[in-house]
């Protein structure tokens, strides 16, 4: 194994095998931290994304609460949101815009998010949680999300093809310039269960309101730095078994500025277990132990 996987792998389990980052891990590149490590920006810090990404790509309005949580009243009511896809819409071929459109139906009890499992890539990226890049050198770079504790390894080679496909698929990096390039394969999920044990092919939701890519995607950000404390990110995403062309979104992620900024613990297992489990946990209270 490379050095700089072992690297990776080390920070992995330090930053993430309690759920939560280090409390001195600063949010920012101070004053005395290098602007630049072996020639390239440091990227190093909490990055967090604002606006209404999560909810929906495309631009939206204001609307009720979701099915499921509309005993919640405006809190659960979605905000509206002036997206951030080029062009302002995703060009569905019109046979993937039936599971665009069910998955829509289904929302947002048959959300991923909502069942906490991994959010993929880029989605990743924009929900309302913070993530932290973990930069040492001209090596391989660590991405860790705050959402379920999830992470990623970016592999700082030559784009290969991934030997399985994986929840959060497989990262290639490269330094263009100032820009870092990650090209993500081989997004998975495999089977998933349901709300009341159905199982169905999965696919990696995009967004709160049904947009997805299948496992043969290429997912294509880039991450430049456009002042001390801010990123342009900007993701190309190819699928032609789902889309007549590739389609571009971009967004500005923002350094958490706080003195003591740390990703904090969500292990949303527990949250799910109702919605994910709650037929089961029905039909044992039928059952009571003697």
């Amino acid at each position: 194994m490379k050095q700089s996987l072992k690297f990776a792998a080390a920070a992995a389990i330090f930053l993430v095998g309690a759920g939560t980052a280090p409390a001195q891990t600063p949010a920012r590149t101070s004053a005395k931290a290098p602007a630049r490590i072996e020639g390239k920006p440091n990227l190093n810090g909490i990055w967090q994304a604002m606006g209404g990404a999560n909810w929906d790509l495309e631009p939206h309005s204001a609307a009720p609460a979701p099915k499921g949580s509309n005993l919640l009243g405006a809190i659960g009511a979605i905000p509206a949101g002036l997206g951030v896809v080029e062009g302002g819409e995703i060009p569905y071929l019109p046979a993937a815009v039936a599971l665009r459109d069910a998955n829509r139906k289904n929302a947002p009890t048959n959300d991923p998010e909502a069942a906490c499992y991994l959010p993929g890539i880029p989605r990743a990226t924009y929900m309302n949680h913070p993530f932290q890049i973990v930069q040492g050198g001209n090596s391989d770079m660590l991405f860790v999300y705050e959402y379920h504790s999830a992470n990623r390894a970016i592999e700082m080679k030559p784009v290969e093809v991934p030997p399985i496909d994986t929840w959060m698929g497989t990262s290639y990096g490269a330094w263009e310039g100032d820009t870092l390039k990650v090209v993500t394969l081989a997004q998975g999920p495999g089977d998933v269960k349901l709300p009341g044990g159905k199982m169905e092919p999965g696919v990696t939701w995009l967004d709160r309101s049904g947009n997805y890519l299948t496992s043969t995607a290429t997912v294509t950000e880039r991450f430049t730095p456009d002042g001390p404390d801010r990123l342009r990110y900007e993701v190309t995403i190819e699928d032609p078994s789902v889309y007549s062309r590739p389609w571009k979104i971009s967004m500005p992620l923002y350094r958490r500025a706080e003195p003591n900024a740390q990703l904090l613990d969500f292990n949303c297992v527990p949250f799910s277990e109702e919605l994910l489990y709650g037929d089961l946990l029905a039909e044992k209270d039928k059952y009571p132990r003697k």
